[in-house]
């Protein structure tokens, strides 16, 4: 199987890094006919879609860069399935979790079969991606949450978070790389079609996450300790963020598991302190 990846970022370089059979673009893409290049020069079997807009230095930027952030999250999407159906070739997007903000209406973890109820241009955007994209045949979603990784980088939910002074204790899904990365390859390998909530089963807290940190990487670490609606009122964020706990329907119909949550990061801290020494 040969993939090719759409992207040349963080999680995108990840993936091209662990997978012997991908290669690897930053081409940049402005219609169809870009993406028929690419895929007349590579020949893949399947797509990988890691390309996108996240702003910087974080999301915030996407409020008032909006048409940039819509160019890159929703119609490019769109561009790049167009041209793979035109080929008859599988795509796999990767999506985001961050659509849904606190408790789903069913008072369960978030599924794939539940409407999202964004809020920040940056989440509206991938949202918008989404809804279309699941209606066409051939692609996979994929939806990640926070990821966090054995490598520093400034993406690294790690990296965030021991960076900040101030942080919200607030309780999540998230998605570790390392597991991702396989998931990924699964759902190439068999060209799975439709949702995927890519995130390891459970929830965790930040601060559970710190003192995880603490233990395990740097016992000198500090910070202080906020309450959620302070975040706006102190001027560190514009928007709401997204908080919430997530779940996976569609990924156990193709035998595909992920470490529980709290295991993994456990696992990911102790790599994360010899990959920093």
């Amino acid at each position: 199987m040969k993939i090719l990846i759409i992207g040349k970022g963080y999680l995108g370089q990840r993936c091209a890094d662990s997978w012997p059979d991908a290669v690897i673009s930053d081409k940049f893409i402005k219609n169809t006919e870009d993406v028929l290049e690419l895929l007349d020069q590579h020949q893949p079997d399947v797509v990988l879609n890691a390309a996108g807009i996240v702003g910087k230095p974080n999301v915030d930027w996407c409020e008032t860069h909006q048409a940039e952030t819509i160019e890159g999250n929703a119609i490019l999407p769109i561009i790049i399935a167009r041209a793979c159906q035109q080929k008859n070739v599988y795509l796999l997007h990767m999506g985001t979790g961050c659509i849904f903000y606190g408790a789903s209406p069913h008072g369960g973890p978030w599924t794939e079969d539940d409407f999202a109820n964004p809020v920040a241009v940056y989440t509206r955007s991938k949202y918008a991606a989404d809804l279309v994209l699941a209606t066409m045949p051939n692609i996979g979603i994929a939806r990640i949450r926070m990821p966090l990784d054995c490598f520093s980088h400034p993406a690294n939910l790690i990296n965030k978070l021991t960076s900040f002074e101030k942080i919200v204790d607030v309780e999540n899904s998230l998605t570790v790389v390392e597991d991702m990365i396989n998931v990924f390859h699964a759902l190439l390998e068999k060209k799975a079609v439709g949702i995927f909530h890519v995130t390891n089963p459970g929830s965790i807290k930040h601060r559970e996450i710190l003192a995880l940190y603490e233990e395990l990487v740097d016992p000198k670490h500090h910070n202080e300790w906020i309450a959620e609606e302070d975040l706006q009122k102190l001027g560190l964020a514009k928007k709401k963020r997204s908080n919430n706990i997530m779940t996976s329907l569609n990924l156990p119909k193709y035998g595909i598991t992920m470490r529980p949550v709290k295991e993994a990061v456990r696992d990911v801290l102790q790599k994360y302190k010899n990959q920093i020494q």
